[in-house]
């Protein structure tokens, strides 16, 4: 038994990511924008954005791991600030596809740009740090996607293109993604990414 006060490593770990997530749900509504985003309305325009193609409801709430009633009042806002399109779906015309409008698409490029505070503190962390924190997340988020703790994100761990250590590790980039023909290392790894394939 440890003779350090407090919960043990995982229960620090856990709560250590629960302030980190508080720091970048913070940042997201200080960032709401000309629009005054909430960061579930925020997180809908990324995600239109990111898979490319319009997305029925139903999809964005199992993206998001949120409810139907929330994702419906949020869409119903968006839709109201013009930033969302509904068209028939035609694989089914009782279906909704949602994508981003003309002003959607520019809202979505604001909010990719990463927050100064945000970055900076990221930039502290030495590239080896770095590199062994990002693998640390995507090794988490494929557990707990395995678990169907969350959504399936669009990361390398779960793409068809992607292929670990297959270069040397002494090179430091021993992945290699199959869409761009180009090796990587852990520091470059992705958390989502639009040419996501499952396998």
């Amino acid at each position: 038994m440890s003779d350090v006060p407090g919960p043990p490593p995982a229960s620090q770990m856990l709560a250590g990511l629960a302030r980190l997530g508080q720091a970048v749900r913070m940042e997201a509504w200080r960032n709401a924008g000309p629009h005054n985003l909430s960061p579930l309305q925020a997180d809908i325009v990324l995600l239109l954005q990111t898979r490319r193609v319009a997305l029925r409801q139903g999809d964005i709430v199992t993206a998001l791991a949120s409810t139907p009633p929330t994702v419906s009042d949020a869409v119903k806002v968006l839709r109201r600030k013009e930033l969302l399109s509904a068209d028939r779906d035609p694989a089914d015309a009782r279906a909704v596809l949602l994508g981003l409008t003309e002003a959607g698409r520019a809202e979505a490029a604001r909010l990719n740009v990463m927050s100064e505070s945000l970055g900076s503190a990221v930039g502290t962390l030495p590239p080896d740090d770095f590199a062994a924190t990002l693998r640390g997340i995507v090794t988490l988020m494929r557990e707990l996607q395995d678990r169907r703790l969350i959504p399936v994100s669009q990361m390398c761990l779960t793409c068809r293109f992607f292929v670990p250590d297959a270069h040397p590790a002494e090179t430091g980039r021993p992945h290699h993604c199959n869409v761009v023909d180009a090796p990587f290392g852990d520091g470059e790894l992705r958390v989502t990414c639009p040419d996501h394939e499952l396998p």
